[in-house]
């Protein structure tokens, strides 16, 4: 194989000639020049698809570690709120505990019970057998316990005060059941019970009540609650009231100028239930009042002067 070497400065031109094994590495050459060419290509090639993978990956790990980093504000918030809520519920409930005690507090004073019945300044008192033995590590109590604590508590305190409300309500029920008083506002004492001189016949007779003497129109008041069992004229009482106070116990309220009160009304202890007057059998404006006790008619008196609760 022969080459020719020109040389365009000079114009000569100069002939090389290859021998067997300089034509092998002349070809060689030539076909390793193309394919070098191509596996550096595809080298390179494989260099940047390797770098482009690689920032994606590194852009995907970026993306998601913004968006857990997002999602673990709004958490952080979440959970804010929710303390800040909690710990407004217990401030809530101390508050709430604190008005509670100082009501039964106050109750149990005006009720006059026994020193440590009800005492809420302390605790209830609490127990029970041992469920068995075991030990636990000591937790600091989070605001969840508290709250489950304080509600628990005053679950216990209006329960206390539930009761308390039941005796205070019995105890004023059997006050005002409880025959006490006069059954005027003002007046006196004109005739007592028993054996009297009749004040129409001039004759001996048995007075079965007290007259009150007073002012015409004044009030003439119940001297226990009860309920109006009768009110209307009767011969010889004139205008009458009945008021029945449970346990046998019946007061009768005569000579009225006017009822003020229907059968079946509910009466409280010291009000109003007819105007003194002198209708029926009547030298004047005054009350007739009677007791009867199982049906028996007793001496007013005892009632009267009896000391009121």
């Amino acid at each position: 194989m022969k080459i020719i070497l020109v040389n365009r400065k000079h114009g000569g031109s100069r002939s090389i000639e290859l021998g067997r094994w300089s034509r092998a590495l002349l070809s060689l050459c030539c076909l390793g020049l193309p394919l070098g060419m191509v596996a550096l290509g595809y080298f390179v090639g494989q260099e940047s698809g390797a770098h482009n993978l690689r920032d994606s990956s590194l852009d995907s790990l970026q993306d998601e570690l913004a968006s857990q980093s997002s999602e673990l504000e709004t958490l952080r918030l979440e959970a804010e709120r929710k303390l800040q809520a909690l710990t407004m519920s217990l401030a809530e409930l101390q508050a709430r505990m604190t008005r509670v005690d100082a009501l039964g507090q106050h109750l149990t004073a005006i009720a006059n019970l026994e020193d440590g019945e009800f005492d809420f300044s302390q605790p209830p008192a609490m127990g029970g057998p041992l469920a068995g033995e075991y030990s636990v590590e000591y937790l600091a109590p989070d605001l969840t316990g508290e709250l489950q604590s304080f509600s628990r508590r005053l679950i216990q305190r209006e329960q206390q005060l539930e009761i308390l409300e039941a005796l205070l309500t019995n105890r004023k029920l059997d006050d005002q059941g409880w025959l006490s008083g006069r059954p005027v506002e003002k007046g006196w004492m004109s005739s007592g019970y028993g054996p009297r001189t009749d004040p129409f016949s001039g004759k001996p007779a048995i007075h079965r009540g007290i007259d009150f003497a007073g002012k015409a129109g004044s009030n003439v008041v119940a001297v226990a609650g009860g309920v109006v069992t009768w009110t209307g004229y009767r011969p010889g009482y004139g205008e009458l009231v009945e008021l029945s106070h449970g346990e046998g116990l019946v007061t009768l309220y005569a000579h009225n100028e006017e009822n003020l009160v229907q059968p079946g009304d509910v009466v409280r202890k010291g009000q109003a239930i007819a105007l003194m007057g002198s209708s029926g059998r009547s030298t004047g404006a005054h009350v007739h009042f009677e007791v009867y006790k199982h049906g028996r008619s007793v001496d007013p008196s005892s009632y009267v002067h009896r000391t009121r609760r």
